[in-house]
């Protein structure tokens, strides 16, 4: 659960945001973070790939360089420098936001029938145009900080624990008779392995729990006949990512300034992200940092578009993860984007990881959105829910709104094409619900305010 602020000077202490713990402890820690965002990270080019029906060995390029580009963003928003990074144990990775404004533009009337790649090249354009006006916008992130008080994020927070769930029940409840009953044999050895560690365990078998659950989960997976590893048809061990794939960016307007509006929506999970771990760790999220992290996070979708990738944002499942654990040294998390870079430049890692049973990832899920989740119920609560009241109306509302997305993806398909980028997504449309119930309430307290005065 989020832990109070520590007292001053504790920060370099156990735990702390700038520990560096000795390497045997850092390198599990740091491969748990990467196991728990690996599915989330590779699923946005995974499905770009099945829906515009990219080859292969494309779709392989977008995962590979989708992977390098979310390790470098990592390292930005962790290491960063005076101007750059918000120093905190953030993972990024590529924003499922972005998938339908991306397969618009690829796959528009205009671009559809080219066979030179231009749907991709102007998808990239578009994403390095808006990287770059993100980070001449960096300095607005001091004004954006009003919109997000404890009510707005801890809102935000359910809603991401719950619109995750079903991403981790579809993988588990997959198949029919006896292969579906080993499916779910595999995710609750993995999701009640985590638990009873998280309850009983001590020192680094309590801060591994999830990872060593996991590895629970792929015995049973393997005894079960769900995981067979095998050598053949691997790809190479190391296969360099060149820069611009497909081709030379084509630069147009209008989808340049869509993938604008994109960008500014992954703004909302980032700022949440960042104003969480910020009070987990002792390092508020005040509006020089939130500045620093927009500027990052625009680095970084630039460079995804040089790279062959597309914007980059926190990621919220490794928000939950540093709640389980209890350890939250910004250097376990640098160390993670690390892998990202080695398993981006290493296509037969990539595959290999990409390899392991969905059952196991599902087990996992259930665990991390769980916890997720509470936190944000748990914030909330603090702020004292009561049937009527500000914290009450804005929480209920604005989760009505993103599990009515979730259970029914195209529930506000009536809307306007230019809404779809919000109304598409539980996250976004919940946390823009959140902030515009918070400013009408604190909109009418101060006018009730103005007239007894």
């Amino acid at each position: 659960m989020v832990q109070q602020t520590p007292p001053a000077g504790a920060m370099n202490g156990k735990n702390g945001v700038d520990e560096v713990l000795p390497l045997p402890r850092m390198v599990p820690l740091a491969v748990q973070h990467v196991m728990v965002m690996y599915m989330g990270a590779i699923t946005t080019p995974l499905v770009i790939g099945r829906v515009l029906a990219l080859p292969a060995a494309q779709t392989a390029t977008l995962i590979q360089a989708d992977l390098l580009t979310s390790g470098a963003a990592t390292l930005l928003q962790t290491i960063g420098t005076r101007w750059l990074g918000a120093r905190l144990p953030l993972m990024q990775g590529v924003s499922f936001a972005t998938v339908s404004c991306v397969i618009g533009i690829a796959s528009s009337a205009t671009l559809a029938t080219s066979h030179d790649n231009e749907g991709l090249r102007t998808v990239y354009g578009a994403v390095i145009v808006a990287g770059l006006a993100a980070m001449l916008a960096a300095p607005l992130g001091r004004h954006i900080m009003r919109f997000f008080p404890p009510v707005v994020v801890g809102t935000s927070l359910a809603i991401m624990g719950l619109s995750l769930l079903p991403v981790a029940i579809d993988q588990i409840a997959s198949g029919a008779g006896v292969h579906a009953g080993r499916n779910m044999l595999v995710a609750m050895s993995v999701f009640a392995s985590a638990i009873f560690l998280s309850i009983t365990g001590r020192g680094v078998f309590k801060n591994l729990a999830v990872i060593i659950g996991v590895g629970i989960g792929l015995v049973v997976a393997f005894a079960a006949g769900q995981f067979t590893p095998h050598l053949s048809g691997m790809p190479p061990l190391l296969a360099a990512v060149r820069p611009l794939p497909f081709g030379w960016p084509i630069f147009q307007l209008m989808p340049s300034l869509s993938m604008i509006v994109i960008v500014a929506i992954t703004w909302v999970e980032s700022i949440g992200d960042a104003v969480v771990v910020g009070e987990m760790t002792g390092r508020h999220a005040t509006p020089k940092l939130v500045s620093r992290l927009l500027r990052a996070d625009g680095l970084a979708t630039l460079l995804g578009g040089i790279m062959g990738s597309f914007p980059y944002t926190a990621f919220s499942e490794n928000v939950a993860l540093l709640s389980i654990t209890g350890v939250r040294s910004r250097w376990i998390v640098a160390l993670a984007g690390g892998i990202l870079c080695v398993l981006g430049l290493s296509p037969f890692l990539a595959t290999a990881v990409a390899a392991l049973p969905p059952a196991v990832a599902g087990g996992a899920g259930l665990m991390i959105f769980g916890t997720l989740m509470m936190v944000g119920i748990q914030m909330l609560a603090s702020l004292g829910l009561e049937p009527g009241n500000k914290p009450f109306i804005v929480a209920s509302v604005s989760i009505v709104l993103a599990m009515a997305i979730v259970m029914k993806p195209d529930f506000f398909m009536f809307m306007p094409d230019w809404t779809q980028p919000v109304l598409q997504s539980p996250v976004v449309a919940g946390c823009v619900s959140a902030i515009v119930l918070n400013i009408l309430f604190s909109f009418r307290e101060r006018k009730e305010a103005a007239f007894t005065a």
